[in-house]
């Protein structure tokens, strides 16, 4: 997710953000951040905004958010150690405000969970709920959190606030259908990825719904019916 922490300094950039000057001043290396970003490099993008953001004057509130771009480029780079650093030097300053704050949170909360660290995941959402609570990606991380908290209930809530807010979206579909069979309810998962694959058969969460609705019709065979038993099939280790 690019959060509008990048789009706000996107509007400090040069106009052309790909015909950036080659020079090192702060605006030019802020140029080939955006640039760089626009063209699905995150990891160069994480780079020239921390870079961006070491030029900036002491005290400019614009390098925590330079900062906090760098750390969300770096969990599109899939480094979120990288973010994690970025992310916690942008919330140390002062620079953050509103919901530039809660999204950097909820940025190091998706880096946290990334790195197996579901405690600080927690915390970190939970402190930027009060500043984004209108922002369905918040509650969709939520759920996925809590699927990984084995907390169904939690994920139910989650969800459900995801869905008021974009009931039609196939990625929050389907991410519905996944914590509806998560707790069990495999009716209400069907229902869930059926209209994901409605809303939009052709996108990776309608694509990924409709094998899921397959994985779920597929009949018990043999194998897993004796898989399912709970006194297993009368032969293997402990069997009298």
């Amino acid at each position: 997710m690019i959060t509008i922490l990048i789009a706000a300094t996107i509007a400090a950039a040069a106009p052309d953000a790909a015909a950036c000057p080659a020079d090192s001043t702060s605006a030019a290396t802020l140029c080939r951040a955006v640039a760089a970003e626009q063209s699905g490099k995150f990891a160069d993008a994480a780079t020239e905004f921390e870079r961006a953001a070491g030029l900036a004057k002491p005290g400019d509130p614009a390098a925590d958010r330079m900062l906090a771009a760098a750390g969300n480029m770096w969990i599109a780079a899939g480094q979120p150690g990288k973010a994690a650093l970025a992310l916690d030097r942008a919330l140390s300053g002062s620079g953050l405000l509103a919901d530039q704050r809660g999204l950097a949170l909820l940025d190091r909360a998706r880096a946290a969970e990334a790195q197996g660290d579901l405690k600080t995941a927690r915390a970190k959402l939970n402190l930027a709920i009060p500043s984004i609570n209108e922002d369905p990606f918040l509650w969709y991380f939520s759920a996925a959190l809590a699927i990984r908290e084995n907390d169904p209930a939690g994920a139910k809530v989650a969800i459900n606030r995801a869905l008021t807010m974009i009931p039609n979206d196939p990625s929050v579909l389907f991410e519905a259908g996944h914590v509806y069979q998560f707790a069990g309810e495999d009716s209400k998962a069907r229902e869930f990825w059926t209209r994901a694959v409605a809303a939009d058969p052709n996108s990776a969460s309608g694509q990924a719904a409709r094998r899921a609705l397959g994985m779920l019709d597929v009949p018990l065979t043999v194998t897993n019916q004796v898989a399912a038993r709970p006194d297993g099939d009368g032969e293997g280790p402990g069997h009298r």
